[in-house]
């Protein structure tokens, strides 16, 4: 089993409750999000429009599903898995994500 490498992106306290945030992690672009005590890490750049817009988008469930809502074609993407539920063939990477010291870390 690999060794993750987990890379500080910022202060849990930088991320407004229930909002996204966009880093540049390792020449990547990623959305983290902070939903109710949880942090999520996905691909900020939507693949149906090709734009960087995930970590922008409204915050919400379907079911028991944690997702966001692009801004442009309001595709919904779960926050675990990176799943795009109304297209699934244009899903993002979903990375581990902790907070350690109030620190967020990455791996991508």
């Amino acid at each position: 089993m690999q060794a993750k490498n987990w890379k500080p992106v910022c202060s849990v306290d930088d991320i407004v409750p229930n909002t996204g945030v966009c880093a540049l992690v390792e020449d990547r672009q990623v959305a983290i999000f902070y939903i109710e005590d949880d942090v999520f890490a996905i691909d900020n750049v939507d693949p149906n429009v090709r734009a960087s817009v995930l970590s922008r988008g409204l915050v919400g469930s379907l079911g028991e599903r944690i997702v966001v809502a692009s801004p442009i074609y309001k595709h919904h993407f779960d926050l675990r898995s990176g799943e795009c539920l109304e297209a699934p063939e244009n899903s993002v990477a979903a990375y581990p994500v902790k907070v350690e010291d109030r620190t967020v870390l990455v791996a991508v």
